[in-house]
């Protein structure tokens, strides 16, 4: 049984149920009973037209649960027969339930989970385990997040840039329990590009293949971090990397440029220096200047002030960096790595400790506070 395959026709066959006149919550379950059935069913013998004999099942189990239920007599009035499964708008369809699950009015947290439910076919088990909360936490968070979205029309217009923030933040997530994260973004904004062919959510998908190359470099056996300068670019992805530099040239093509295809072009910078020291940093600060008119984001003047420092010396970057908000994140850790370069090491490990001290995550802490023993006791 091809389990991808299941999970590639999920938001193909709720969207048609939808299109039928249930709602999306009702829809949701009919097609997990029906993915259930296939699990069942299928290692013997898959059906000829997969996403057909997902539409009946689906539709079956429905009508069975709206028969046995006191609401039985108005829905009949809107799903009188069964029709049969035939082609359907699929790409409007899978569009939709995108907007759906990433509707305004649901918590980042919530549109993930729905999103991973719907859209990309996980069980709420993969979804708690990638989250490394209890099953029971995680249905409780989708079964808000449908009760959310009860009444919001399946035809209603969408926000493609929410629907890409919801994308980013899974891809962000990375590996935990057995769901690999990010390559389930990929996927999923693949699939959306399918159905959405625009130039900003090309820019989200080379983004996400060009870091997605850098993966196997990132990090040390023992799980500490490799910063970029150090990795072995050996290990990077080429295949991955020639991808996601062919759909962002495309998509740059198009002249409408957004802060994903920005960002893209910065990590094809990187990706395009076979040494740390051939890095184009000049062009990068251009593009960090591009972004930051963009986004007038304060992370992206964080990085920009890194990126001065790369390309006009440590003083210049210490300078980009005095107009940044110094509670930001990250902030002691990348004052600490310029006054490094500037050659004032006292000041440099007094901060990379600090900077460990708040760090967001586990792995962050240990390698800030393994550089500020570098400099401390460079024979260790």
């Amino acid at each position: 049984m091809d389990e991808l395959l299941l999970r590639e026709l999920t938001p193909a066959v709720i969207g048609v149920l939808c299109r039928r006149g249930i709602d999306f919550a009702a829809a949701e379950d009919a097609v997990q009973e029906a993915l259930l059935q296939a699990v069942l069913s299928w290692p013997d013998s898959e059906p000829a037209d997969p996403k057909g004999w997902l539409v009946t099942v689906a539709w079956r189990k429905f009508l069975d649960g709206a028969r046995s239920e006191t609401s039985r007599r108005d829905r009949e009035l809107r799903v009188q027969t069964e029709p049969p499964p035939g082609p359907a708008e699929i790409a409007d369809d899978t569009l939709h339930l995108f907007f759906l699950c990433a509707h305004p009015s649901l918590t980042p947290a919530s549109a993930v989970a729905l999103t991973l439910r719907a859209v990309g076919g996980l069980t709420t088990r993969q979804i708690a385990a990638a989250y490394l909360v209890p099953e029971a936490t995680m249905a409780q968070r989708i079964s808000r997040a449908k009760r959310a979205v009860a009444a919001v029309r399946f035809d209603e217009p969408g926000d493609l840039a929410t629907v890409r923030r919801v994308l980013y933040l899974v891809f962000n997530e990375g590996y935990t329990g057995d769901v690999d994260l990010a390559a389930e973004a990929i996927r999923l904004t693949r699939q959306l590009g399918s159905v959405a062919a625009d130039a900003e959510t090309a820019g989200l998908l080379a983004l996400m293949l060009l870091h997605h190359a850098r993966r196997p470099a990132r990090t040390r056996p023992d799980g500490s971090l490799v910063p970029l300068a150090e990795q072995d670019r050996s290990r990077w992805d080429t295949e991955l990397i020639a991808e996601g530099v062919a759909i962002l040239q495309a998509a740059l093509a198009r002249d409408r440029l957004g802060e994903f295809q920005a960002q893209a072009a910065i990590a094809a910078l990187h990706a395009d220096a076979q040494r740390a020291e051939d890095t184009d940093w000049v062009q990068i600060v251009s593009w960090y200047d591009e972004l930051l008119r963009i986004t007038g984001s304060p992370l992206v003047q964080l990085n920009r002030s890194v990126a001065v420092g790369e390309a006009d010396g440590p003083a210049a970057g210490l300078a980009a960096l005095a107009a940044v908000d110094p509670a930001l994140p990250r902030h002691t850790a990348v004052a600490a790595y310029l006054h490094e370069k500037s050659g004032d090491l006292s000041t440099a490990a007094r901060l990379y400790a600090d900077a460990a001290l708040i760090a967001p995550t586990l792995a962050e802490r240990h390698h800030l506070t393994r550089q500020a023993a570098r400099i401390n006791h460079p024979a260790g």
